[in-house]
């Protein structure tokens, strides 16, 4: 079996035939997912299996990868693994979609012929986090930046609480 992933896929026609697609596909084509990482070096190992549950089509299968990400304390690469579970059901309508065993995700199909590292890009995009950050504390401090000197007199004393006159005039009874 070659490690060489289709451009194109009929996922209907894959689905028909049992088909299975594995292989690697390089993170520099990968456009939309590219402005997300630091570093686009590497690839996504994809493995995906096509069949039928009853009538419906479906997709499912295993995408690994690790991406390289912005911290967002430390601004430094973070190495973001991904291995991710596929399970993808090809409907042409959105009655169809409702209808989909659980845990199935839609895959809207309006032609024939669909872009495989769409569908593999859409699922990476999924799972990145808004804020990727460092498993550990990795807040850097930048150099010349020094903390100011605070005199302990100068400390501000605890505040006190504002409604504390109030239980003092309950005490007294002019409330």
């Amino acid at each position: 079996m070659s490690d060489r992933l289709p451009i194109y896929i009929d996922p209907l026609q894959l689905a028909d035939k049992r088909g299975e697609l594995t292989g690697l596909l390089p993170l520099k084509g990968l456009d939309r997912l590219g402005e997300f990482l630091l570093n686009d070096e590497g690839a996504v190992s994809v493995s995906l299996f096509f069949a039928r549950e009853g009538r419906v089509p479906k997709i499912e299968g295993q995408l690994k990868a690790v991406l390289q990400l912005q911290c967002q304390n430390c601004l430094q690469a973070v190495e973001w693994p991904v291995d991710i579970g596929v399970k993808l059901g090809i409907v042409t309508s959105i009655e169809q979609a409702d209808r989909l065993p659980e845990g199935y995700e839609p895959l809207m199909i309006e032609e024939g012929k669909l872009i495989l590292k769409d569908i593999i890009e859409d699922e990476l995009l999924l799972v990145i986090p808004t804020f990727p950050k460092h498993q550990h504390n990795c807040f850097i401090q930048k150099p010349g930046f020094e903390e100011p000197d605070v005199p302990e007199n100068n400390l501000q004393s605890p505040s006190k609480n504002p409604f504390s006159i109030l239980a003092k005039l309950k005490k007294s009874g002019d409330l």
